[in-house]
């Protein structure tokens, strides 16, 4: 099964490592594992916490955004993707 797209990067904090993201597709929970892919980004990594007005939430809904610490830099229009388990 194909990645699914969820959201894109509308922000990113280099200092902090911190992208903002936001969610166009069902939703993201802290534990899943997600695709970072644009021009010059591709990676993979576990949400390891997500953040919505500086408080932790366990998830976010569809139309949201978050805030979510990522390990390399990403650009902003990069495409988010959920990771299937059997992928």
């Amino acid at each position: 099964m194909a990645d699914e797209e969820i959201g894109r990067i509308t922000h990113f904090f280099p200092k902090i490592g911190v992208a903002v993201i936001e969610i166009t597709a069902d939703g993201l929970m802290v534990g899943e594992t997600v695709r970072i892919k644009g021009h010059t980004s591709d990676f993979t990594q576990v949400v390891e916490s997500l953040q919505q007005e500086h408080l932790q939430v366990p998830e976010v809904r569809k139309g949201a955004s978050a805030g979510m610490k990522v390990k390399e830099h990403v650009r902003e229009g990069d495409k988010v993707f959920r990771v299937s388990a059997g992928a």
